[in-house]
């Protein structure tokens, strides 16, 4: 037998491929973490030596600045080495729940400081082929670090879950501020609609689609501004957000879609009715498609213009108290949205202004000729709606809605969870099959240098 034959007759069995796949991917990522961290902590020296060109500093003060700078570097090194868990957490409340996990406020035991930590279980990923958007999501957080997407401080996983250490942001939800108000102003409705006119833009500009733009993922700080979360995690993650959910109502005949447009209801009902199941909706594993882009549901590909649409989606219930296509079950409200030409209607019982209608229809129409969709966000800049927004420093502005905040663990902007343990889940090791598939989730880990040098005094009693 010769040498090429006996090649050609070797067969490999799954556990060998798996253990190549895993040892290939975490060669190719150990030498990639290295360069990457190499040009960071170059660009972290450029900026210390920067901002040390000012006149006012003295020699000394300016080689002390060097030294601190070189000390937070080595123990950045240092505690990157350092393997992260959940022990080294405080579980203070349950303050979200999704269909793979639970988000829960921690307190970092030796610092001190509060984060949001979101805990998805890897077997219900790997079951509902959810691993690229986790992936997505914990790259998307890593890259878009501004302000106007929540932070990630940390991600690590152990053989049950992953676990991503958020910012906490103690505002709440869009979701339950317009679950507390009946409808918002006009000026309340601009401030709120720039805002994450803003956010979406920002993360267009780094390449990425959000696709699930809605009021659960719209997040308030301490001082009432808006940020982006959830970006295909959590409550995110559900069949409804999975086009294949879909794959059977998008083969309907047209005929399908005349006579569930029209509803007896008026809006004031229909508002009440909305409010009703809302929360049921935010937390069960089937969601609803109220937000979604008719293009979304078509197979046939779809580009950021989505974003715009959902936006557009959230303005009307801002403005009306439910959004426009709202129903009693999903089927219909998919084929209100599939047929939005016939069913963006504005009840006369709840007047808006002409300048709000004219920017929800310019937000809700075709893709192609959506607003955003060409030039992004300076579209919407220059729409009568939104005159006298002072777009450059709406941050730093008050907000719209003030944010009562009583203490930096403060949950008060938050459902209540009763029937979630407060207790951080963790299972017994999985068995040897389930941890072949492991390598999936390899470089998820994350440490952020901000995250670990800042220091802090723990509060917890």
């Amino acid at each position: 037998m010769n040498m090429a034959t006996a090649e050609n007759s070797i067969r490999f069995s799954d556990h060998t491929l798996d253990k190549a796949t895993k040892a290939k991917v975490t060669l190719e990522n150990y030498y990639s973490n290295l360069i990457t961290q190499h040009g960071e902590r170059k660009e972290r020296l450029a900026k210390l030596e920067a901002s040390l060109k000012d006149d006012s500093l003295t020699e000394s003060q300016k080689q002390e600045k060097r030294v601190q700078h070189a000390q937070k570097e080595t123990e950045f090194l240092r505690l990157k080495r350092s393997r992260l868990g959940v022990e080294d957490f405080d579980a203070l409340k349950v303050i979200g729940r999704g269909a793979f996990g639970e988000v829960r406020l921690v307190q970092k035991k030796d610092t001190g400081h509060v984060y949001a930590m979101k805990v998805l279980r890897k077997a219900d990923m790997l079951e509902k082929e959810q691993v690229a958007h986790v992936r997505a999501e914990r790259d998307v957080l890593v890259e878009a670090d501004h302000q106007w997407v929540v932070k990630m401080y940390y991600s690590f996983q152990d053989p049950v879950n992953l676990y991503l250490i958020m910012e906490f942001l103690p505002g709440g939800d869009m979701m339950t501020l317009l679950m507390k108000k009946d409808t918002l102003s006009e000026d309340c409705t601009q401030f709120y609609i720039a805002e994450t006119a803003l956010a979406i833009d920002s993360i267009h500009k780094l390449g990425f689609i959000h696709r699930d733009i809605k009021p659960d993922n719209l997040l308030l700080d301490a001082r009432g501004h808006l940020k982006l979360s959830d970006f295909g995690l959590c409550t995110g993650l559900k069949k409804s957000h999975r086009t294949d959910f879909y794959r059977d109502l998008s083969q309907a005949k047209p005929s399908d879609f005349i006579g569930t447009c029209a509803s007896p209801m008026d809006s004031k009902r229909r508002a009440e009715s909305w409010k009703r199941n809302r929360r049921a909706l935010a937390y069960s594993t089937v969601g609803t498609p109220d937000y979604i882009a008719p293009e979304v549901f078509l197979q046939t590909g779809y580009g950021p213009a989505c974003d715009w649409w959902s936006l557009g989606v959230i303005m009307y219930e801002m403005l009306m108290g439910y959004p426009p296509f709202c129903s009693d079950n999903p089927q219909d409200t998919y084929r209100k949205v599939m047929n939005w030409r016939e069913t963006l209607i504005f009840p006369p019982e709840t007047p808006i202004s002409e300048e709000a209608k004219e920017t929800i229809i310019r937000f809700c129409c075709e893709a192609e000729r959506r607003m955003g969709s060409q030039r992004g966000i300076e579209e919407t800049k220059s729409v009568t709606f939104f005159r006298g927004v002072d777009w450059e420093h709406i941050r730093e502005r008050p907000a719209a809605i003030p944010v009562e905040v009583h203490s930096i663990d403060d949950t008060s902007n938050f459902d209540d969870f009763p029937d979630v343990s407060l207790e951080i889940p963790s299972a017994p090791h999985p068995q040897d099959g389930e941890i072949l598939k492991d390598w999936v989730f390899i470089n998820y880990t994350f440490k952020r240098f901000e995250g670990l040098t800042q220091r802090g005094t723990p509060t917890k009693k």
